[in-house]
């Protein structure tokens, strides 16, 4: 039962570090320094903390006969601790197999060219979390718009980074075809002016 726990966990991605703590905040220099090395080449990796889990702890130190801390996994098979990622990192095998984390620019790029109207919003269509985002539904409704959306409150990473991207600091944001159009404010006089349908309309 342990053991297709264990399995399961080394397969969630595929690149596994079981560490003491977690990438914040390493509880020890071992896990620490196999973090800033991760980093360093932007890999893309999931975390496991054995200190909350001592099942985990003791049963991995089995599973893959090696008796410490940390371990980085790859594509399901145990590649070793610090030192062996360390040298194979500095021997450039390795930094060419580990995935790469997406750099947050192109994931931002990729949403905002999602669907020809794309909204940013606190919360979801159907339950909007702030009454900006709220209005914008109601007007969007109404006008029967065909848009699709993020929730901001779902990934602090793109919630920061889009306010820098577009340089616009607050939501929601409305995009057409790729291009800011604004917030709640700019919609509004759109609407008021009669020019909000043909800015929408991407047919």
């Amino acid at each position: 039962e342990l053991n297709k726990r264990l399995e399961k966990l080394i397969k969630q991605s595929r690149c596994v570090l079981f560490m003491k703590g977690n990438p914040d905040e390493p509880r020890c220099g071992f896990s620490r320094q196999t973090v800033q090395l991760l980093n360093d080449v932007g890999a893309d990796y999931t975390t496991f903390d054995i200190l909350s889990d001592e099942a985990v702890r003791q049963g991995l130190k089995e599973y893959s006969q090696w008796p410490t801390f940390p371990q980085i996994y790859l594509d399901g098979e145990l590649l070793g601790g610090l030192d062996i990622v360390r040298e194979e990192l500095e021997s450039g095998d390795l930094a060419a197999k580990l995935p790469k984390k997406v750099s947050l620019n192109n994931r931002l790029k990729s949403l905002i060219n999602k669907a020809p109207i794309m909204v940013f919003m606190k919360g979801e269509p159907s339950q909007p979390q702030c009454k900006f985002s709220r209005a914008l539904m109601e007007i969007f409704t109404d006008m029967n718009v065909k848009f699709d959306h993020f929730n901001i409150l779902s990934d602090n990473d793109v919630r920061e980074g889009l306010k820098e991207y577009s340089k616009w600091p607050s939501y929601p944001q409305i995009y057409v075809k790729g291009e800011l159009v604004g917030g709640l404010d700019i919609i509004k006089e759109l609407k008021e002016s009669g020019e909000l349908a043909q800015t929408l309309s991407v047919d």
